[in-house]
């Protein structure tokens, strides 16, 4: 039986397919319009490039969002949304964060980076105590990450 796709999974799917959609649109509404192949590329060129702009304003502003974030939103997160936090948190501390994937992850939710130093991080949103099993994953994701 095939495997569900991840919510990210599908949303990258899906913005490829509009990414596709808006260039090959454009390009052929410009050749119907027009006449002039050179100037189908150009338009259709254009409108790829608003629209990559509008996906990078549209990250900067997630990416504000979240560094602007006070203790009522950080309550409200959900795990993932939690390791953003922390990686813009760190990047903004100087660090180079990547936030790991939600499973398989080997106990690290954050790799960071800075100088020669690589630091695992295992984030936790608990009102009480973490068990033995997280401090168990974060310890093997030292060896697996290559940490210090």
């Amino acid at each position: 039986m095939a495997r569900r796709k991840s919510k990210k999974k599908q949303k990258e799917e899906a913005l490829k397919a509009l990414t596709g959609l808006i260039t090959f649109g454009s390009f052929f509404v410009a050749l119907q319009l027009t006449g002039s192949f050179e100037t189908a590329v150009f338009i259709a060129a254009l409108a790829l490039g608003a629209f990559i702009a509008v996906l990078i304003a549209r990250g900067m502003a997630q990416r504000e969002k979240l560094r602007k974030s006070g203790i009522a939103d950080i309550d409200k997160m959900d795990g993932f949304k939690f390791e953003s936090y922390l990686g813009e948190l760190f990047r903004n501390l100087g660090y180079e964060a990547k936030v790991t994937q939600g499973s398989g992850d080997f106990g690290a939710d954050l790799i960071l980076k800075k100088a020669d130093q690589r630091i695992v991080v295992q984030a936790k949103r608990y009102s009480k105590n973490v068990g033995i099993k997280a401090v168990q994953e974060a310890q093997a994701s030292i060896a697996h990450y290559k940490a210090n």
